[in-house]
């Protein structure tokens, strides 16, 4: 399913950008087959960037940006409501694309303004900032002036014919966040598979730092060994320091990993081999395992929240076929 956010960009005092946005919620939540998310600025207080936002993609030195990075990936297109002030944005809507890059990408935008000129002016920068962003903004789009639309310049009071103005926006965001689909399948199919290669290269050298970036603090792993389930980061990391205390060097095989991706839920399968040299001196090759991966779009990130290893068993004996190979 598309989930379409819809960000409220100011965050100032008695904004009026509340009631613009509950007005494009209420009227959006009536569409089937499309979820839509009110993401309010208020609840994603971001500071002065500290970093360039592709310094380290996907990894984020703050839990703030982590929480937002979350909030915009999980997302397949936004309606941003945006407020003019001095022939511009806002300076906490800004800041809130700066601090994230590969998230917008490939994705639809759409904006509902307001202000003196109904916010035009605004959405004219935006629109030069989605550009540089890989965003796809829509033509269509909704002005609010506050003379006409606003009683008093405060109560939002919109006429009728803005709802025609609106469903046209919703109905081109939609369209376009659809359409770019296989973009984003794309880009997060590489991604899986960089980071499934950085499971590798930990595994290799042994290095439980980099697999703790890899799992989420929640997975769940069906693994060939006792117990019957790892629940948790530091039991899935526990479980791999005892396997790297029998070797005196690890190799690890993946072969014919298969990846579907949706949104921000993705599975894979594919076979599985840890080998190496035991303490001892001793060469094992170690044994195929049937692996499957559930993974999942945190913090901009995609991380593994469930994983299984297998083997067949012969069911005349219980025991598990442990010689097979891909």
């Amino acid at each position: 399913m598309i989930k379409i956010g819809i960000v409220l960009g100011s965050t100032r005092p008695g904004r009026r950008g509340e009631q613009v946005a509950r007005w494009v919620h209420e009227r959006a939540a009536d569409r089937a087959e499309v979820e839509f998310e009110l993401i309010d600025l208020l609840d994603h207080p971001l500071p002065p960037l500290a970093e360039p936002p592709m310094a380290n993609p996907g990894r984020f030195p703050d839990e703030h940006t982590e929480r937002w990075a979350e909030a915009v990936g999980a997302c397949d297109g936004f309606v941003f409501v945006t407020p003019e002030y001095n022939h511009s944005v806002s300076g906490a809507l800004k800041t809130a694309f700066d601090h994230l890059h590969a998230e917008w990408a490939g994705k639809a935008a759409g904006f509902v303004s307001y202000g003196s000129a109904g916010g035009a002016r605004a959405v004219e920068q935006l629109r030069l900032v989605c550009g540089a962003l890989q965003l796809a903004d829509v033509s269509p789009q909704v002005t609010l002036p506050l003379a006409t639309e606003f009683e008093n310049f405060t109560v939002f009071k919109p006429g009728e014919y803005q709802l025609a103005a609106l469903d046209t926006l919703l109905d081109h965001v939609v369209a376009w966040s659809t359409a770019l689909a296989p973009l984003r399948t794309g880009d997060a199919e590489a991604e899986i598979r960089a980071q499934m290669g950085l499971i590798i290269e930990g595994l290799r050298a042994k290095d439980l730092e980099v697999l703790k970036g890899i799992y989420a603090e929640d997975v769940v792993s069906f693994d060939v060994e006792p117990p019957l389930q790892h629940v948790g980061l530091d039991a899935k990391l526990a479980n791999w320091a005892k396997v790297f205390t029998f070797f005196e060097k690890v190799d690890y095989e993946l072969r014919d990993l298969t990846l579907t991706v949706r949104a921000d839920l993705a599975v894979g399968h594919g076979f599985g081999r840890v080998s190496g040299i035991l303490r001892d001196g001793t060469a094992v090759d170690g044994m195929w395992v049937r692996a499957t991966f559930c993974f999942r779009k945190l913090g901009g990130a995609w991380k593994i929240v469930h994983d299984q290893a297998s083997v067949p068993f012969d069911i005349a004996t219980g025991r598990g076929v442990t010689d097979l190979r891909p």
